[in-house]
Formats: structure tokens, sequence, C-alpha cells
């Protein structure tokens, strides 16, 4: 199972930013797929999951109005659209797939791991 995360770069405060994460080497539609971040010297951060179908996501209170994750299942690509961003959202950011119940926001719920992509947002 192999996960690639991609369209990261650096931005203005207040700029968006498509985050696309690549599936392959196993069934996509059966996944939870989530995005995590990390800081530096900071703990690996949950951001958001996007449930199997597509239908359901979960995201974090920091980003709640601002990120939206979306799939689509012919692609086998999970996207994280991240607008109005700000400095604080500065990390690199991985996406990870698991079997895995319903609303898991620990990282060791996750299996599968993308190697993660820089966001940095200047102020």
């Amino acid at each position: 199972v192999q996960l690639q995360a991609s369209g990261g770069g650096l931005v203005q405060a207040g700029d968006s930013l498509r985050l696309s994460c690549s599936v392959s080497g196993q069934t996509f539609s059966s996944t939870v797929m989530a995005w995590f971040r990390q800081a530096p010297g900071k703990e690996r951060e949950f951001v958001g999951i996007i449930n199997s179908g597509g239908e359901f996501t979960l995201l974090a209170d920091s980003v709640k109005g601002r990120f939206t994750i979306s799939r689509d299942g012919a692609e086998n690509t999970v996207f994280m659209q991240m607008n109005n961003l700000k400095p604080e959202d500065t990390a690199v950011y991985y996406c990870a797939a698991g079997r895995t119940p319903w609303g898991m926001r620990q990282p060791v719920y996750y299996h599968f791991w993308g190697q993660g992509t820089l966001v940095t947002v200047s102020s």
C-alpha cells in the first residue's frame, strides 16, 4: 500500500491550498482516509477524516469552516481544500489510511501513511 501526498507549498496568510493524496495497492473504497499534521517540535495532530463512501467528514475544531475533505473513488484520491490559511497551519501534512472504526483521531488507528507535504504559511 502506498500513499502519495502532494500540493504543499509556501503561501501567505489568507491564501488557499489543495492537498492531494493518491492511494495505490489496496481497496481504496473500504478505508477511512485521514489527514494529520505535525509542526516543528510538536506532536502529530489530527486534522480530519473522511469515510469510505465520502459521505461523512470529521474535522478538528481548529480547521472547521476553513478546510474541507473530499475523495474521488474513481481516481483513488483524497483531497483537502484549505482556505483562509493561518501561520499556525504551518506543518508537514500527512495523509493516512486505515480500516478503522469511524471517528478515530489517534494516529495509531491508521496503518498506512504517506510521506508528508510541507505547508508554510507566512504572516
